[in-house]
C-alpha cells in the first residue's frame, strides 16, 4: 500500500480547512508572528534539522522570506535539502527560503585576514611582524577560535536582518548552551577589557595635558572594542527576547531524554532563553496495536505509551505537535513538506496521533502504520529524523 502525503497544513485530507488549536505549533506563529528567531535544540540525532527545516519550508509558504542556517560542521542541512550548501552563503531552496551551512574555518581565515588589516592600518605597517604573526597563527589553533568563530557568524548574520524568519538549527543540547551563554562571558571580558583601556585613555589626557600637548588622537583599539562589544550586545538581545525569539525543544518519548530535557529547560531558563514550547517525534502510531507486529515493538510501544503520559503531565499545553515514526528518512522537499503537514497540523490532530484517538489525520496515520509495521518487521524501523 502506497503512503499518501500528509495533508497539508490547515487542512484535513480531504480539503477542508481547519482553525489552529490553541496547543497547536502553527498556532504560536499565527499568534505570535513578531517571533522571527525560532531555535530548534535538543540531544543529537533527534530531529532538530528536520523540524528546522520543515518550518522554514512552512513559512515560506505563507509568503515569509526565510533563512535556515546550522552551526553544524556535520552539515545535516546539506543532506535533508539534497543540496551542497556547506561554505556557501545562503542559498536559495526554492521559493522564499534560503539556507546556510556556516564553514567555521574559513570564517577563522578571514577573522585573520582581519586582524592583519587592522594591525596594519593602525599602527602603519606595511606588513604585520613576524612575533605578531606567530601569535595570529597559534591563536587560531586554540579549540575556542572555532566556537568564536561560529559565534561571530552567527552574529553577522542575525544582525543583517534579510530576512522575515531566521531558523536556527542548533547544536546538540551541550554546545547549544555553550554557544548561548558565550555572549554572556564575550560581553563580561570585552566589559573588563573597555574599562582598562578607558582607563588608560584617562591617564593619556591627563598627562597630555601636564606636559601641554594636544589631545590624543583617537583610540582606535577601544573604538574597536566598543564596536564588537555593541554586536554581541546586539546578538544577546536577540537570543534572549522574549518578543521576537522562541526556542523549541525536540525530545522523543524515552525516559533518558525527557530527563535531559527538565535539565536542560531549567538550565536554558537561566541564561533567559524563552522556551516556546516542546516537539516530540517518532511517536509509533497507535493503530499497530491492531496489526500483527513483531513483541519488542509491541513492548517499544508501550514503553512509549508511558513516557507519553509522562511527557503530558511535565510539560501539559506546551507540547505542541507530535510526530509519527516514518517509513523512510526525511531527505527532499516531499518528504520536508510532508513533515511541515503533519507539524503544522491542527493540534488536536496532533494529538490523535500521539494518542490513538480519530481526527482528520486518522486516514494518514493508518496508511502511515501500515508502512510503519513493514519498515519495523523487515529493519528494526528507521530514523525519523536527523
Amino acid at each position: 500500500m502506497t503512503m499518501p502525503s500528509a495533508p497539508r497544513s490547515g487542512a484535513t485530507p480531504g480539503g477542508r480547512a481547519v482553525a489552529p488549536s490553541a496547543g497547536s505549533l502553527a498556532t504560536v506563529f499565527h499568534r505570535h508572528p513578531e517571533r522571527r528567531y525560532v531555535m530548534f535544540g535538543g540531544k543529537g540525532g533527534l530531529g532538530k534539522t528536520t523540524f528546522s527545516a520543515a518550518t522554514a519550508f512552512w513559512l515560506a509558504q505563507q509568503g515569509k522570506r526565510v533563512l535556515v542556517f546550522s552551526v553544524d560542521p556535520q552539515a545535516s542541512l546539506s543532506d535533508i535539502f539534497q543540496r551542497d550548501i556547506f561554505g556557501q552563503g545562503p542559498v536559495k531552496i526554492m521559493d522564499n527560503l534560503w539556507a546556510q551551512e556556516i564553514d567555521a574555518d574559513r570564517h577563522i581565515r578571514e577573522y585573520q585576514d582581519e586582524i592583519r588589516k587592522k594591525i596594519l592600518d593602525m599602527y602603519g605597517l606595511e606588513e604585520v611582524p613576524a612575533e605578531i604573526e606567530d601569535y595570529i597563527q597559534a591563536a587560531s589553533a586554540e579549540p575556542a577560535m572555532e566556537e568564536s568563530a561560529i559565534f561571530d557568524s552567527v552574529v553577522d548574520i542575525v544582525v543583517q536582518g534579510d530576512y522575515d524568519f531566521y531558523i536556527y538549527d542548533l547544536v546538540p543540547l551541550g554546545h547549544a548552551l555553550y554557544y548561548l551563554s558565550m555572549a554572556k562571558v564575550y560581553d563580561e571580558w570585552i566589559s573588563k577589557i573597555t574599562r582598562l583601556r578607558e582607563e588608560m585613555r584617562e591617564y593619556e589626557e591627563v598627562a597630555a595635558r601636564m606636559k601641554r600637548q594636544k589631545e590624543v588622537d583617537e583610540d582606535q583599539i577601544l573604538g574597536e572594542l566598543q564596536y564588537i562589544r555593541g554586536r554581541i550586545n546586539a546578538a544577546s538581545r536577540i537570543l534572549t527576547d522574549r518578543e521576537k525569539t522562541a526556542f523549541f525543544f525536540v525530545l522523543v518519548p524515552e525516559q533518558m531524554i525527557l530527563l535531559d530535557t527538565r535539565k536542560a529547560a531549567e538550565m536554558f531558563a537561566k541564561f533567559d532563553v524563552p522556551i516556546g514550547g516542546y516537539v516530540v517525534n517518532r511517536v509509533l502510531p497507535e493503530e499497530l496495536r491492531g496489526q500483527n507486529v513483531p513483541g519488542y515493538l509491541r513492548n517499544r510501544m508501550e514503553m512509549q505509551r508511558g513516557e507519553l503520559d509522562e511527557i503530558r503531565r511535565t510539560f501539559g499545553k506546551d507540547v505542541l505537535a507530535y510526530v509519527p515514526e516514518f517509513e523512510r528518512d526525511v531527505t527532499g522537499l516531499p518528504m520536508i513538506e510532508r513533515v511541515a503537514g503533519i507539524l503544522f497540523a491542527d493540534g488536536a490532530d496532533s494529538a490523535d496521533s500521539a494518542g490513538g484517538g480519530t481526527g482528520a489525520g486518522a486516514d494518514t496515520r493508518a496508511a502511515a502504520s501500515s508502512r510503519a509495521a513493514t519498515a519495523a518487521g523487515t529493519t528494526g524501523g528507521s530514523e525519523a529524523a536527523r
